[in-house]
């Protein structure tokens, strides 16, 4: 990057799923959700060039607060949960506590049938490194996971630091840089101006 780029992670509003600590199985944002998204409509800068994660309910959280011609982008998707997709991490740690632990604190192991955090890690690296030199200012709304992703690749950690970020719905973090090199501007609160 020879000039400066500037890119805004917006994370969405609650969805159903995440009131149930379930894993994403594609449910929209709930009544609370949409409302909290209307609120915060036009609180983002107007005129820049939007993205969205491939899900739902981040594709509702764009057209709440406004983001018109928001194009999905794959390489955006939230980490891949596989066979969890739909049930509660309770759930999960019932019935195969040994792959949950694994997952969550072995970044090279994959949910069953899905991905491991180092591979989304790699995965919004890669999307992060490709932005055009100089792209100006970007708003993405995406899954924590890949703000998590891209605040470690930001900041230099390794994929194990992944899981010590905590991502509020409905914030923004702000990545600028240059040269290659990233600074992370984290979780501002999403609200109105």
């Amino acid at each position: 990057m020879n000039q400066t780029s500037r890119v805004l992670l917006v994370t969405p509003a609650l969805s159903v799923a995440q009131r149930r600590a379930a894993f994403d199985d594609g449910s929209p944002l709930g009544p609370v959700g949409v409302s909290q998204a209307r609120a915060a409509a036009g609180s983002l800068p107007a005129d820049v060039r939007a993205m969205v994660s491939p899900s739902v309910r981040c594709a509702e959280t764009a057209g709440e607060l406004g983001l018109k011609d928001a194009g999905t982008r794959a390489e955006l998707a939230g980490l891949d949960a596989g066979n969890w997709r739909g049930r509660t991490l309770e759930e999960v740690g019932k019935a195969e506590p040994e792959a949950l632990r694994r997952w969550l604190t072995e970044p090279e192991a994959e949910a069953p049938g899905g991905e491991s955090v180092a591979q989304v890690c790699a995965r919004v690296a890669r999307w992060l490194e490709d932005l055009e030199p100089g792209a100006g200012r970007l708003i993405a709304v995406v899954e924590p996971d890949v703000v998590r992703a891209a605040v470690v690749h930001a900041v230099g950690a390794p994929p194990a630091a992944f899981w010590r970020l905590d991502v509020a719905p409905l914030t923004v973090t702000e990545l600028s840089g240059r040269l290659g090199r990233w600074n992370a501007g984290i979780g501002r609160p999403l609200s109105a101006s």
